[in-house]
């Protein structure tokens, strides 16, 4: 077995070992609002559940060159965003909005997006997606140094939850009916394959 250590590699050779390693990586989809009204959207594989009570969910937002993204700024300066789950329908639209553009322009439009209003926060979600979680901040951490942090760790509070009808039954979400998608590496993404069920000890 190969033994390597992280702090003789680049960047590059570190995230090749991560994404290759650690997955399926869920995808969140994310918009945001500017401060000048401009809604943002982009998707993060660096996501996950934090808590249950309080819905919570995590978001690592990594930096480009030390400079912070669109999405982190504008969640740290608003303290709202709306989180989607990607899925087998809206994943091609969902890649389109992982185009660099400046922040006057938004990929929502140009993925052509559907924006829907929010319930209890001003950010719109988009209609494409059949789970979406409105959220609001609960913390921000700038992690990897302080002179020149290489990412911001994102942790919102769930306050409102979307789920389209088809997929919800007493409570409970139907995986298959779902068809969510995961990020390995590359380019490469997965479905939902063969289920298999393990009971847990008591």
């Amino acid at each position: 077995m190969l033994s390597i250590d992280p702090s003789n590699n680049t960047e590059r050779e570190n995230y090749k070992f991560l994404v290759g390693s650690i997955i399926p990586r869920p995808i969140a989809f994310v918009t945001t609002m500017s401060d000048k009204g401009i809604i943002n959207g982009a998707p993060f594989s660096y996501f996950n559940i934090v808590s249950s009570n309080p819905p919570m969910i995590s978001l690592s937002i990594q930096r480009s060159a030390g400079r912070q993204k669109d999405t982190a700024r504008n969640i740290i300066h608003l303290k709202e965003f709306v989180v989607h789950i990607v899925d087998e329908n809206n994943v091609a639209k969902i890649n389109q909005t992982a185009a660099s553009l400046p922040p006057n322009e938004s990929e929502i439009e140009l993925a052509q997006l559907t924006p829907v209003p929010s319930i209890k926060i001003s950010v719109p979600g988009v209609e494409e997606a059949k789970i979406r979680m409105e959220c609001v901040l609960e913390h921000s951490v700038e992690l990897g140094g302080q002179d020149s942090p290489g990412c911001d760790l994102i942790i919102g509070k769930v306050v409102q939850f979307h789920i389209e009808e088809s997929i919800y039954e007493k409570g409970r979400i139907d995986q298959i009916g779902l068809g969510a998608v995961s990020r390995l590496a590359g380019t490469n993404y997965a479905k939902i394959g063969e289920l298999f069920s393990i009971e847990r000890p008591k």
